[in-house]
C-alpha cells in the first residue's frame, strides 16, 4: 500500500481506537490479557509506519473512563502492562525522537503507573519526531465537563466574560491544547462508533473502520487508511466546487 500513499497529502494528526484485544484473544482460545499484551506489537508497528512517514501526531485510545468497570483481575493486568511497557519501551521512543504525552484522568491511574510515566515524560520531553499521546482514563463526556469547570472558574473570579466564550477558549482548555484535532480517525474491532473518545475534535475528522482486531493490525492496514482517507474529499461544509477551486 506505501506506493499508492501521497507523501504531499498526510493527516498530520491520526487518532486511532484500539479495539478487539479480548476478542482475538478469545478466538484463539487465550485470555483478554494475552491479546492486550499482544496488542503491544501492533502498536510499535504503528509508530514505526507513523515515524517512517512524518506523521506529526498520534493519539491512542489505550484506555477508557469506562474501561474501570471491567473486571478487576483485567484491569490490574492492563495497569501492569502499561507499567511494564512504559519502562521497555521508553529508550526505544526516545532514540527515535518520539515525544510521549497523556490525556485522561492521569490521578486515578496506581502510583506506580504514574511514576513511569512522568519519567517517561521527562526523557522525552525535548524531542521533536512524533508526538505519541496516549488517552488512559480519558473520556470525551469526562474532557468536556472538565473544560466547562476551568472556565466556569474564570467567568466566576472575573478573569474573563461571558461574551469571551467561544471555540478558541474551549480548545485552549481541554486535554488535547495546543494539538490540532485529528484529520483520521481509525477504529478496529468491527465496532463503528467512536465510544466517547475525542468527541470535540473528532467533529470533521475523517472515519475509518477496519474489520479485524488490533492485534491484527500491522503497517498495510495503517497504510491503507491513510490511502482511503487520501481518497475523500473534505469539504468542511462548503460545496465540492468550492473546495476544489480553492485548490486550484
Amino acid at each position: 500500500m506505501l506506493p499508492q500513499i501521497d507523501k504531499n497529502c498526510l493527516p498530520r494528526h491520526i487518532a486511532i481506537i484500539m479495539d478487539g484485544n479480548g476478542r482475538w484473544a478469545n478466538e484463539q482460545g487465550k485470555d483478554r490479557l494475552f491479546g492486550h499484551y499482544k496488542g503491544v506489537e501492533s502498536v510499535r508497528n504503528t509508530l514505526e509506519a507513523c515515524a517512517e512517514l512524518g506523521i506529526g501526531f498520534l493519539t491512542l485510545y489505550a484506555f477508557s473512563t469506562e474501561n474501570w468497570n471491567r473486571p478487576d483481575e483485567e484491569v490490574a493486568g492492563l495497569m501492569e502492562l502499561l507499567v511494564s511497557t512504559i519502562r521497555a519501551e521508553v529508550e526505544s521512543l526516545h532514540k527515535n525522537n518520539i515525544k510521549l504525552s497523556v490525556i485522561g484522568e492521569i490521578d486515578k491511574l496506581p502510583t506506580n503507573a504514574r511514576k513511569e510515566l512522568e519519567e517517561a515524560f521527562e526523557v522525552t520531553k525535548n524531542n521533536s519526531g512524533l508526538n505519541l499521546i496516549m488517552a488512559l482514563s480519558y473520556g470525551g463526556r469526562w474532557e468536556l465537563v472538565n473544560a466547562m469547570k476551568k472556565i466556569a472558574t474564570k467567568v466566576k473570579s472575573n478573569e474573563i466574560g461571558l461574551d469571551e466564550i467561544d471555540n478558541d477558549l474551549l480548545q485552549s482548555n481541554l486535554e488535547t491544547a495546543g494539538v490540532p484535532d485529528p484529520e483520521l480517525m481509525i477504529r478496529t474491532g468491527g465496532e463503528y462508533r467512536i465510544s466517547n473518545f475525542l468527541l470535540y475534535q473528532l467533529a470533521y475528522s475523517e472515519l475509518y473502520f477496519a474489520d479485524i482486531h488490533w492485534p491484527q493490525f500491522n503497517k498495510e492496514h495503517l497504510f491503507a487508511a491513510i490511502a482511503e482517507y487520501q481518497k475523500r474529499e473534505r469539504r468542511f461544509g462548503k460545496t465540492g466546487l468550492q473546495v476544489n477551486q480553492l485548490i486550484d
